[in-house]
């Protein structure tokens, strides 16, 4: 598909449509966030105004099985990717092939580069979790990505979504059907980032987070991955089949 060893990434059409795609979904994205009250028509949906309470946040399917249990078994197997690819770094497996190597390495790149990268984003966010605003209860104003923050607000350190990031890495498997199954490669890191978005969305039922905490979530993880596809593009997109 793409010879020699000098690849200019910026003129591989994927990348082009990959770039194409964040930019319009950023706009859009904005655009609904900012005019719209989605996030709070949801939250609305499930918070119990009578009691004052989001009915499903300590909920054994929402709390103890989607943000523990799955979350904990995402998390091992990412770790168990990065101590495979350690101990191969040590040892070299002769099993594992020069192509199926370089994946499993942008795999745990990804698996410490996506959370890492929306993780030092909330360090400095001030938008606070629903549970967190006036409206749910708590003491914060509900602010929208680009509103006026107003004196004494404290940083809600709630945006973009965390709890998503545990699923969101997952996309990056997508390269283990490049360059070679385009499509498939599509649909694998589609399929990928829909696990990151249910578990965000539990996470809306729970009061934790807003629709948009989550899509923002979706969207940085896809720029981070598709800038290391970059990264690898001279590898990951030779025509020659790494044996």
């Amino acid at each position: 598909m793409y010879k020699g060893n000098a690849l200019n990434p910026i003129t591989v059409p994927w990348f082009k449509s990959a770039f194409a795609a964040l930019i319009i979904s950023a706009v859009l994205m904005v655009l609904l966030g900012q005019f719209t009250d989605v996030d709070l028509m949801i939250e609305d949906h499930y918070y119990n105004e009578e009691l004052k309470v989001f009915p499903w946040k300590n909920t054994w399917f929402a709390r103890d099985l989607m943000h523990g249990s799955v979350k904990n078994v995402i998390i091992k197997s990412g770790y168990l990717v990065i101590l495979t690819v350690l101990i191969d770094l040590i040892f070299r497996f002769r099993k594992i092939t020069p192509f199926l190597r370089l994946r499993l390495r942008f795999l745990a790149l990804s698996s410490l580069l996506v959370p890492a990268s929306i993780r030092a984003i909330k360090e400095y966010s001030v938008l606070h979790c629903p549970w967190s605003v006036d409206r749910y209860g708590g003491t914060a104003p509900f602010l929208r990505l680009l509103d006026h923050v107003p004196e004494g607000v404290r940083s809600g350190q709630c945006f973009p979504a965390g709890h998503a990031t545990v699923g969101l890495w997952l996309a990056a498997l997508c390269v283990f059907w490049l360059p070679h199954k385009p499509r498939v490669a599509l649909g694998v890191f589609f399929a990928g980032l829909s696990v990151g978005l249910v578990l965000g969305w539990v996470q809306q039922m729970r009061g934790a987070h807003f629709l948009f905490h989550t899509l923002w979530a979706a969207w940085l993880a896809s720029l981070v991955i598709v800038l290391m596809m970059m990264a690898f593009a001279h590898k990951l997109f030779l025509e020659e089949k790494q044996a």
